[in-house]
């Protein structure tokens, strides 16, 4: 196989505010993979909560480089077992190689990912889209902008968070979701959970630190409302721990290392009566074309990482969403072309 890493900047829509911070350009990397004159693409993304950044990924691809330069794919699981051991330790670097390796197995055999899995997409659930932290007219304004989806993810984290969902609830009956990225206490999730349950609200994202895990013992034990694992749940081993605290898990394809142990956690998630969750980073369509390939297997999904992209800011076309439904397009693999 040959590699190819390239930088790319995502212009966002609007500036993406969490409890975190802001980010108004998006920097990620495309990882493309050729092989008997086809090529596959990945994406390599971090957020504001991690210390990845594109170069430290660069920099783990290119050490890796000989060994998989020296691949030829059979299938995507085998290589990423093969590999580990090279690029184990950079999870993010490693999710661009491994959705670039199912995207080529797939143009190679001619067919969508999904379908060489086995899968049915014809029932997949819809995405969300995000409301990110802003002036509460701005907010509202976002979510006008894209107005008839069925579920909206509103970011909270601030010293207003019940009066924002109170207002947005006025200008639409849709689903919401709320997503605090570790901002709340305990006791604040659970004395604000009762009221969210009444404004529509279907489940709490990772109110609690990552490592608060008494903490959340007593929200899952007085909390009105279901809670998810983000932050709390990175990879595979993380899995076990988050069952009896969360209802359910949020798998990053970025921090998991790709679809390949994306799918174990999915898997693992099942065998211990957890939901399971997809989520994005702020990305291309190449990613979030990877991220739909495990659609009919998930409870929910937020794939909205390309709709926060400016216009004319996406580096390709691929699975697409109308209001939240998931379009596929007629391309093998993960259906990525670049434009």
């Amino acid at each position: 196989m040959e590699l190819k890493i390239t930088d790319i900047q995502l212009p966002l829509r609007h500036p993406f505010t969490i409890s975190l911070g802001t980010t108004s350009v998006q920097e990620n990397l495309l990882v493309e993979l050729s092989q008997d004159g086809v090529t596959g693409y990945g994406e390599c993304a971090s957020g504001l909560a991690y210390e990845d950044s594109p170069a430290s990924m660069r920099a783990s691809l290119e050490a890796a480089r000989g060994a998989i330069e020296a691949e030829t794919l059979d299938d995507p699981a085998a290589l990423w077992d093969r590999l580990e051991p090279v690029l184990g330790h950079d999870r993010f670097a490693f999710c661009g190689l491994d959705q670039a390796a199912h995207d080529l197995w797939g143009k190679l055999r001619g067919e969508p990912v999904w379908k060489l899995w086995g899968l049915d997409n014809t029932q997949v659930p819809d995405s969300d889209y995000t409301i990110g932290i802003d002036d509460m007219d701005k907010m509202i304004a976002k979510m006008a902008e894209f107005d008839g989806w069925s579920i909206y993810k509103i970011k909270l984290g601030t010293d207003r968070d019940l009066e924002i969902v109170r207002e947005l609830r006025k200008h639409t009956s849709a689903v919401f979701r709320i997503d605090a990225n570790t901002a709340w206490t305990a006791e604040q999730t659970i004395a604000f959970a009762p009221e969210l349950k009444e404004l529509g609200v279907e489940f709490l994202e990772q109110p609690l630190l990552r490592d608060d895990w008494e903490g959340m013992k007593k929200v899952r034990a007085e909390c009105a409302l279901p809670v998810i694992a983000d932050e709390s749940c990175l990879t595979e081993d993380d899995v076990d721990r988050c069952a009896g605290v969360f209802d359910g898990i949020n798998i990053k394809l970025c921090k998991a290392g790709g679809l390949t142990p994306g799918r174990r956690m999915i898997a693992s998630a099942r065998e211990l009566g957890l939901q399971v969750m997809v989520g994005c980073m702020t990305e291309s369509s190449v990613g979030i074309s990877a991220i739909a390939q495990l659609l009919p297997q998930l409870d929910y999904v937020d794939m909205d990482g390309a709709v926060l992209v400016a216009e004319g800011g996406d580096v390709a076309s691929g699975v697409r969403l109308d209001r939240g439904r998931p379009i596929y397009p007629d391309v093998p693999g993960n259906g990525v072309t670049l434009t």
